[in-house]
């Protein structure tokens, strides 16, 4: 039943970014154009998850999942160097080539050559995250 569901969730969710445009590199660079030929239309795709999450945050407070399990409590906020740097590196890669994590994975079927590169970068900044901000730990602690 769990890997039928994560099925269904993981096929809406392609479904979605493909209708919506967020595989479509252009739009997105389009949208991060503030300055320039700017795209509004992905506010609204943004407005669109952010709003029913909203809702969903309300509605499980105290009740457990279809499949089983927990849902995940809210992240206390907590703004620091590894918050910051991550999320620097997150927008400049987005910026750059106009792909976050799942459109790079939907990418990799239509992408060709440039999709699977990225895809492979993109796995290799996540494998060296943990190290590397070990080291910033340490070198923040030196300091």
């Amino acid at each position: 039943m769990r890997a039928l569901l994560s099925l269904l969730a993981g096929a809406l969710f392609g479904a979605g970014l493909l209708i919506s445009g967020m595989t479509d590199t252009t739009k997105v660079q389009g949208w991060l154009d503030v300055f320039g030929a700017w795209d509004p239309t992905l506010a609204f795709v943004m407005g669109g998850a952010i709003l029913p999450m909203l809702v969903a945050w309300r509605l499980t407070s105290g009740r457990t999942p279809i499949a089983g399990g927990q849902f995940p409590t809210k992240a206390a906020p907590e703004l620091d160097r590894r918050l910051i740097l991550g999320s620097v590196s997150f927008g400049m890669g987005w910026g750059l080539a106009g792909l976050c994590p799942g459109p790079a994975i939907a990418s990799v079927t239509y992408g060709g050559f440039g999709g699977v590169v990225f895809l492979l970068a993109m796995i290799a900044g996540m494998c060296a995250a943990p190290a590397l901000g070990a080291q910033l730990d340490r070198a923040a602690k030196a300091a």
